[in-house]
């Protein structure tokens, strides 16, 4: 940039007369607020006035698609559709959860892990999905050797959402799973070791929603009813369980539009 350029245009973070020591290095990270200032005028400085995008022709050539739905629930099987008076109970109890996970997360977090608990990180996708699932749901392995009926292996069966484990999760590593499960759901079955995670880190979402977690949620319930509605052999427990998250989701987290409506 030409220095008389410089002069006209307005500083947005001014640095003013202050006494930089006589060894500042630019390239090294700053040691005052002074000299990340100045680090960052420097580095303003050098930038282009042009930026031209290198563009790829090819991938232009096929029009990009983005599927956004905006329907409600798809309603539940004949004569599963759960009362409104189950539901209003389900609200209340999941409620209650919320209150006693809110209450005592510091003892929880406080608690030490089992040896065998390594809980992933935040951006470990696939460990989670293990971590949470099991590798016998994961690898989709239908049965339990004789072997492993002698004891529990939870790297087999997946952990549960222990109070200590989940009280050490904060808002952006529950999302994330949250995210993970759900993207997994998309394209599997439901299963216990599935709707234990999904009701626990529902009752660690805090409210207000942030908007990826309202979208995600919602994507959840939609998911539950189409595969409530595809459910062929109308396992009563396995409906309960979908028709619960569908409840929690929209009447507790006020998604109304997606609720069933007592028949």
């Amino acid at each position: 940039m030409e220095p008389g350029m410089e002069e006209l245009m307005p500083r947005l973070l001014p640095v003013g007369d202050c006494d930089l020591a006589e060894d500042f290095d630019p390239t090294v990270p700053p040691r005052t607020p002074q000299e990340y200032l100045k680090r960052v005028q420097i580095e303003a400085a050098r930038c282009p006035d042009v930026v031209v995008a290198q563009i790829d022709p090819r991938k232009l050539k096929k029009k990009p698609t983005v599927n956004i739905s905006i329907s409600g629930c798809q309603p539940a099987p004949e004569g599963y559709s759960p009362t409104l008076k189950w539901q209003q109970q389900q609200v209340a109890n999941f409620s209650a959860v919320r209150q006693s996970l809110n209450k005592h997360r510091n003892h929880w977090r406080s608690q030490h892990l089992d040896s065998n608990v390594t809980m992933p990180k935040s951006e470990d996708e696939e460990g989670w999905k293990k971590f949470c699932l099991g590798e016998r749901v994961y690898s989709e392995i239908d049965a339990l050797s004789d072997n492993e009926n002698l004891g529990i292996d939870y790297l087999k069966v997946g952990f549960p959402p222990l109070l200590s484990i989940v009280s050490r999760m904060n808002q952006a590593t529950v999302t994330s799973v949250l995210e993970y499960l759900i993207s997994w759901f998309g394209e599997k079955k439901f299963t216990p070791e599935l709707g234990r995670w999904l009701y626990a880190l529902l009752a660690c979402l805090e409210k207000p929603l942030l908007p990826e977690a309202h979208s995600l949620i919602r994507q959840l319930a939609r998911r539950c009813s189409e595969v409530r509605a595809l459910e062929e052999n109308k396992n009563e427990e396995q409906i309960s369980a979908l028709n619960l998250i569908i409840c929690l989701v929209s009447r507790y987290f006020d998604q109304r539009d997606l609720a069933d409506e007592p028949s």
